[in-house]
């Protein structure tokens, strides 16, 4: 706005005293103060307000405005509250150095000028950066001249002071705006909104969300993709997993209807750039497609290799040498069934498997994801000198895949959704990849057993007796353990005797006396009382190796 249309407004109880001819200046923000020097707090632009508490005697006067011009305040305002007229040292003062300079009427708080202004300023930023967006709008829908999301994000944070983010539904940074850039948000942070958005758009909540944390506040918007038909129409399951979302540092309840109109064309925006990088991958999820319909079908092992070598300058581009690759199976189900959960999964593992410390959605160039029915494959190229490092294979393990994204997943899933992932070896070549597929179906399995809405096993556990236990029926299970359990149960219960700690402890030994006594700091004596006490009870010998097998796995599947 302008200092002429401040001086214009009566409500602001302003007088002109010097500068008419300076009266277009752009005044950008207020401050008001009492120091002697506040050029640490100016950035340019400002109308300083003050009451003239830092001036002693007429030489002050000018040093104050010599420190305000060079700071490019737009003008001056004194308030007549305490001093009555405006000193005639501070009016030459201002009129050597051409600013501008008001005296404010005791009658008019400071709060009433400030307010004015920030309604005014705000509402003209509101209006310039809409005008910004939509210009960028048309360059992105266009072609890629735009800049992507984070040139979007910069306009908000020099416009608007407003720190944002880009974040995936797993909370991992997409964008940011260079102000952001300085701080980056905590990965605990980001899990948390990414959890809460989740949440809330589950629950039906309309956005925008706020949450805090670590005593900051976050409005969330969701981002959702343009080029997914009628989203209004669909099932919120059918999205939600996959949608990214904007985080603001900032409280979005107060907001005018034209500031909250803004972010929603950001939405917008940035849903173009998240729909460009979804058509970038038609490429590989078709290569991902064509490679594990040939597994399936049992092609020759040199069909699938030659496949292979057309897909891995795709995947691996630069590197030249052939992979090794892994295979991840994933599986989203929702109760009733209605839900096809295979693009949900898809989309969960191009998001999954991307490095968690990789920012921005080039790392997901390099992952090719088919899916079917309710299971997602992923076709995961190793370069092969990252295989042979330190002679290990560099295989994705199951639990560190979901360390960081459990929360807001299991946010997301609800209580009606669940994803079980299964993860395989490494395979050298195109024979082993039948078995890659078998082996990560298997493990997927056994993280379907388990207890949670989000689990995941791999390879690793399939040489183990756990292999076995997720397919005993629940009824075998039960009664199994209850047969050879419950009885100990009930001794405890009812004499506090730890028969079933002792158990635990004495096949964990090994069978070794000493070492199980050691453990449970008793005498052995004693320890030979509890375990005959166990043997009294159940019936069982626990010198026996199949008694002792019996009893680990009834402990295990209890």
């Amino acid at each position: 706005m302008r200092l002429r249309a401040l001086l214009e407004t009566d409500a602001l109880g302003l007088r002109l005293l010097g500068g008419e001819e300076e009266l277009d200046r752009t005044v950008r923000g207020v401050m008001t103060t009492d120091l002697r020097d506040p050029s640490r707090y100016l950035t340019g632009g400002e109308l300083v307000l003050t009451g003239l508490a830092w001036r002693r005697d007429a030489s002050d006067s000018e040093p104050f405005v010599r420190i305000l011009a060079s700071t490019g305040a737009a003008a001056l305002a004194a308030g007549e509250a305490e001093v009555g007229d405006i000193p005639d040292d501070l009016v030459a003062a201002c009129v050597r150095h051409r600013l501008p300079l008001f005296a404010v009427n005791e009658r008019v708080a400071f709060a009433t000028i400030t307010e004015h202004v920030v309604r005014q300023v705000s509402g003209e930023r509101v209006g310039d950066l809409a005008a910004v967006v939509d210009r960028h709008r048309r360059l992105m829908t266009s072609g890629p001249a735009g800049g992507g999301p984070d040139v979007v994000l910069d306009l908000l944070g020099t416009d608007l002071d407003l720190r944002a983010w880009v974040l995936s539904p797993a909370g991992r940074p997409i964008a940011g705006s260079s102000s952001a850039g300085s701080q980056p948000l905590a990965p605990e942070i980001c899990a948390k909104l990414a959890a809460e958005h989740l949440a809330a758009a589950r629950t039906g909540r309309r956005g925008p969300h706020r949450l805090t944390v670590n005593g900051a506040t976050y409005s969330l918007f969701p981002i959702r993709s343009s080029g997914r038909g009628n989203a209004a129409s669909r099932d919120v399951r059918e999205t939600v997993l996959s949608d990214w979302l904007l985080a603001v540092e900032a409280d979005a309840g107060d907001w005018a209807e034209e500031r909250l109109d803004l972010l929603q064309g950001v939405t917008q925006l940035i849903a173009v750039e998240r729909d460009r990088r979804d058509a970038a991958r038609t490429v590989r999820r078709r290569l991902a497609q064509e490679v594990l319909e040939l597994v399936q079908t049992g092609a020759a092992p040199a069909e699938i290799a030659a496949r292979l070598r057309v897909a891995a300058p795709v995947l691996l581009p630069g590197l030249g040498a052939a992979p090794h690759w892994q295979v991840v199976v994933a599986r989203v189900e929702w109760d009733g069934g209605e839900i096809e959960g295979g693009p949900v999964a898809q989309s969960l593992l191009e998001e999954i498997l991307v490095d968690p410390l990789a920012a921005g959605p080039e790392p997901s160039d390099r992952i090719a994801v088919a899916h079917t029915g309710d299971e997602a494959i992923a076709l995961v190229p190793l370069p092969a000198v990252a295989a042979e490092q330190d002679g290990k294979e560099p295989v994705l393990v199951a639990d560190s895949l979901l360390e960081t994204v459990r929360d807001p997943l299991t946010a997301g899933l609800s209580d009606d959704g669940r994803l079980t992932l299964g993860v395989s070896a490494a395979v050298h070549s195109a024979e082993g990849l039948r078995g890659a597929l078998e082996e990560a179906r298997h493990a997927r399995r056994v993280a379907a057993a388990r207890p949670g809405r989000v689990c995941a096993a791999g390879h690793q556990e399939l040489a183990s007796h756990v292999l076995l236990l997720p397919f005993v029926p629940d009824d075998v299970r039960r009664a199994f353990t209850a047969r050879l359990l419950d009885p100990l149960r009930d001794y405890d219960q009812r004499h506090r005797a730890e028969l079933i700690p002792t158990l635990e402890a004495f096949l964990d030994c090994d069978g070794s006396w000493t070492r199980c006594a050691t453990r449970l700091h008793l005498h052995v004596n004693t320890l030979r009382y509890r375990v005959g006490r166990i043997e009294q009870l159940t019936g069982r010998d626990l010198s026996r190796l199949e008694d002792k097998l019996d009893f680990f796995l009834a402990l295990r599947m209890s």
